[in-house]
């Protein structure tokens, strides 16, 4: 595109920001939208079913998950069992009454719920709860 001052044609050289202006937001708002769905439980848990049950608050709740082969989760995040303390450690020291949540598989045995249970009291977890789905969504 030329411009004409005084009968000098000169060269336009500015570069339209909107359209990369745009796409960057569009670009923004899908990974807003996906990223919840990426930190969200990388293990498969099927929690047992029960009649009654309250409904817990997401504010600071350690949620650890124990898949039915033994694999273990803390906030998403897989980890060793014998590295589950270390983990705790550092997630429940960020808070002082912070409630730990067991997600187990219901094929899972009691042993292990009450060793991560036993766990989190150890490191000062402020209450402690398991996981359950209702019975008749089932």
């Amino acid at each position: 595109m030329y411009l004409s001052k005084q009968g000098k044609r000169t060269v336009i050289a500015e570069m339209n920001m909107i359209p990369l202006i745009d796409i960057s937001l569009i670009l923004l708002i899908i990974f807003m939208v996906i990223t919840p769905s990426l930190v969200q439980s990388q293990i498969k848990v099927n929690l047992p079913a029960a009649d009654s049950g309250a409904k817990g608050t997401d504010n600071n709740v350690v949620k650890v998950q124990i898949s039915a082969r033994g694999e273990f989760a803390v906030d998403g995040r897989k980890t060793q069992y014998k590295e589950l303390e270390m983990e705790l450690t550092r997630k429940m020291s960020k808070s002082a009454e912070k409630t730990l949540l067991v997600e187990a598989d219901k094929s899972v045995p009691v042993e292990k719920v009450v060793d991560v249970l036993d766990l989190a009291k150890r490191l000062g977890a402020g209450k402690t709860g398991i996981a359950v789905t209702d019975r008749e969504k089932k």
